[in-house]
């Protein structure tokens, strides 16, 4: 049975090194990645089994890969390759199959590639389903999501959807908004797709940039040009807007029409 690898690196001297001690593994199918982007369109149009991934990289990293690639369909198995042993805990916090420290020894590789080659033979749908319960808080059986992923003092932690007041997008990703503070989303790629995993619950898509929990609204008041102001029930009374375009399905939703 062959193995479909994918080597992701920005730098080509270390894309070459792994590749040609990958050569001596007459299973392995091999292609290469020099970004996150590359990489995430190659893991959507190729489906590998397998992805050696640097974690360091300019822009986004390693771990943005994994997050991103958790929206897919098709979900490989990763193995993390770095030069720094702080990240390599945090490989298996991800739910990486192993890591791999440059330079890469040529009996650790074959150690890891033998690992993943048992995690495939148990079967990539069930590892696909073990990796998106952790990564993003699934509600089991069709009934909505109870908790959501986040991440907080260098590890994943779920925190449960009433203890969110707002979710919020920006350049770096997906915010929530908690009594811990606001703590970058783990697993949610877009608005879109935390409002899907939230449907049900209380949370109301006020406008472009903020999914808001509106069991946590203390007050809301008519805004300028048509629009809604409310403020949630932190200490920092953090204010959200409703835009105008939603003020009626807002306030349909708190039976006020």
């Amino acid at each position: 049975m062959k193995l479909r690898a994918l080597i992701v690196d920005d730098e080509k001297p270390a894309r070459d090194e792994l590749a040609y001690l990958l050569g001596a593994h007459a299973d392995i199918e091999l292609s290469e990645a020099d970004s996150a982007r590359t990489a995430l369109a190659a893991i959507e149009a190729d489906r590998p089994d397998l992805v050696l991934l640097d974690i360091r990289m300019p822009g986004q990293d390693g771990f943005d890969v994994l997050r991103s690639a958790m929206e897919l369909p098709h979900v490989p198995l990763f193995i993390f390759v770095t030069a720094f042993d702080q990240y390599a805990v945090a490989a298996f916090e991800q739910n990486a199959v192993d890591y791999l420290l440059k330079p890469v020894a040529p009996e650790r590789l074959a150690m890891s590639l033998e690992r993943a080659r048992r995690r495939l033979a148990a079967g990539r749908a069930r590892e696909a389903e073990a990796m998106a319960a952790l990564l993003s808080g699934l509600g089991r059986g069709g009934q909505p999501c109870c908790r959501v992923a986040v991440e907080r003092h260098g590890r994943i932690a779920l925190v449960p959807a009433k203890d969110i007041r707002c979710i919020e997008a920006d350049d770096k990703g997906l915010r929530a908004l908690t009594d811990q503070g606001k703590l970058a989303c783990h697993g949610l790629a877009t608005l879109a797709r935390a409002e899907e995993r939230l449907a049900g619950m209380a949370f109301f898509r006020a406008n472009r940039a903020v999914l808001v929990n509106l069991e946590r609204v203390a007050e809301l008041s008519p805004w300028i040009g048509g629009k809604y102001l409310l403020v949630l029930d932190d200490p920092d009374r953090t204010e959200v807007t409703v835009s105008r375009n939603r003020v009626r399905e807002f306030k349909e939703r708190l039976g006020l029409l």
